[in-house]
């Protein structure tokens, strides 16, 4: 069976190549990523990737799909991908100093049946300083990133503790990700 990455993003792409994984096809799934009134973030990270592997397996009928979607919160506040520069700031100033959560949503759609998980991250930022902030906003590495920032870069430097999976933090956790899609009859080996 065909398997197709419904993501526009290279991480997940580099995630699944980490563990053998090579999809077929990378289609992303253009849907409304607007939370919904009072949504709470572990309902919206499930929700949007089901959403997104729904919206690609309707048009990749013989295929199994691939979908997911990490949300970065704070609480029950949903830290979105920064709109600019100052969103970024506050995102950072808001994660300073203490812990938040990463949320992945994955779902699997294959032949009619539908596979998801939902995975949980705490990660803990250490106190930035005003020159950290300005620094990594400077390197741009914030943008497109759920929460303003990347644990697999530069930010990697602000975290000095995280409970969970690492790889669920970049963007897809490997070992839910992997059951699913063996679950869905995908042959999974190394190479």
């Amino acid at each position: 069976m065909r398997l197709v990455l419904a993501s526009a993003s290279p991480r997940r792409l580099d995630l699944l190549a980490q563990v053998g994984i090579r999809p077929d096809a990378v289609i992303p799934a253009d849907i409304d990523e607007t939370p919904l009134h009072a949504e709470l973030p572990r309902v919206y990270a499930a929700r949007l990737s089901v959403s997104k592997a729904a919206h690609i397996a309707a048009r990749e009928t013989q295929s199994c799909v691939l979908a997911a979607d990490t949300v970065v919160a704070v609480g029950r506040r949903i830290l979105d991908k920064p709109a600019g520069r100052d969103d970024a700031r506050k995102h950072l100033a808001l994660l300073s100093g203490r812990r938040h959560t990463v949320i992945t949503g994955v779902c699997v759609i294959a032949e009619g049946r539908i596979w998801s998980r939902t995975v949980e991250t705490q990660v803990r930022f250490k106190r930035l300083s005003d020159p950290e902030i300005a620094l990594y906003l400077d390197s741009d590495e914030w943008q497109g990133k759920a929460g303003g920032y990347a644990i697999q870069g530069l930010a990697a430097r602000f975290v000095p503790w995280i409970g969970g999976s690492h790889s669920n933090v970049v963007g897809l956790p490997l070992t839910e990700s992997v059951g699913l899609l063996e679950a869905a009859g995908i042959a999974v080996t190394t190479p």
